[in-house]
């Protein structure tokens, strides 16, 4: 099994995790019941080649982790996916619909959302107004329905309360009337998730989503990851935290200068040859001459 500690699993990473120990280790492998589906999906910038992805899926119910070393490709790649960047080639399915080439707003209709590195709360605007935003169908929003309250108000409060329920899980609701702009940098990260959820998605995809968290709220946001796929969200997120990767991930895709070089249950891919050489250099074992190229060894033992 991909954890240590199965007795801490609910139901859906028990039945998530058996569900793919049949699954190869290898890069693009097949998935029982995938949410996500790319090919040949390929961005360059110039003459540098940041995305070459062959093939990927991701299994729905799961977690899953997006790893590589700096300049991998990772977050360029969920920028391809999640429609803020365009590919040079490449399609991809969501719900076995092709969905390469829509805009995000639309992507978010379907039930796929993503958070950012750097969190895009709206820091002028309330907590309670980001969470508002994040709730799809409004009809208020629409230009004539909005001068008619008795056909959105009903709407309005179900909203509301859905929002507060929300902030209250992620322990944020003493700051709903509080500016965005207040919150520190791990709380806006829970505003981020916590937004992200209002629109009630299939799919949420978080860049990073412990960079800059005060270690003091690290392990909330674990457990909040772990019961949104509890819930039946699938997750697929970046991050470099290895211990947090091992610690929620159900599978773990390895990017390498933009292309995917290995995939499996987190023991297995921390253990791979190719993942240490990709993080810590394919020499980082051997020793170095003057000039900084490692020692090899000949035929007769003397190097």
């Amino acid at each position: 099994m991909p954890a240590d500690h199965t007795e801490e699993l609910g139901p859906q990473a028990r039945a998530t995790q058996a569900v793919l120990a049949s699954v190869e280790r290898r890069p693009g492998a097949a998935k029982p019941d995938p949410i996500l589906i790319a090919d040949n999906v390929k961005r360059q910038f110039g003459g540098l080649v940041a995305v070459d992805v062959e093939h990927v899926q991701i299994q729905r119910g799961s977690i899953t982790a997006l790893i590589g070393p700096n300049g991998a490709g990772k977050t360029t790649f969920f920028n391809l996916l999640t429609g803020f960047d365009a590919p040079n080639t490449g399609a991809w399915t969501f719900n076995t619909r092709q969905v390469a080439g829509t805009a995000p707003f639309k992507l978010a209709r379907m039930g796929m959302v993503r958070t950012f590195q750097l969190t895009k709360a709206l820091s002028r605007m309330t907590v309670m107004d980001n969470m508002l935003l994040g709730a799809k169908g409004q009809i208020g929003e629409r230009f004539l329905s909005s001068f008619i309250a008795p056909l959105w108000k009903g709407q309005e409060s179900t909203n509301r309360a859905r929002a507060e329920a929300l902030l209250a899980r992620f322990n944020l609701a003493e700051k709903a009337g509080d500016f965005a702009g207040s919150l520190s940098g791990g709380q806006r990260k829970l505003l981020e998730m916590a937004r992200a959820l209002m629109s009630g998605p299939e799919l949420v995809m978080l860049d990073e989503p412990m960079a800059g968290v005060n270690p003091a709220l690290t392990q909330s946001l674990l457990q909040h990851i772990k019961a949104i796929r509890e819930e039946g969200t699938t997750v697929l997120f970046v991050e470099h935290d290895m211990d947090m990767v091992h610690d929620i991930s159900d599978w773990v895709i390895v990017m390498a200068q933009g292309q995917i070089i290995a995939e499996g249950p987190p023991d297995s891919v921390m253990k791979d040859q190719g993942v240490i050489d990709a993080y810590l250099g394919a020499h980082h074992d051997k020793q170095l001459t003057s000039t900084g190229e490692a020692l090899t060894e000949s035929p007769g033992g003397s190097a």
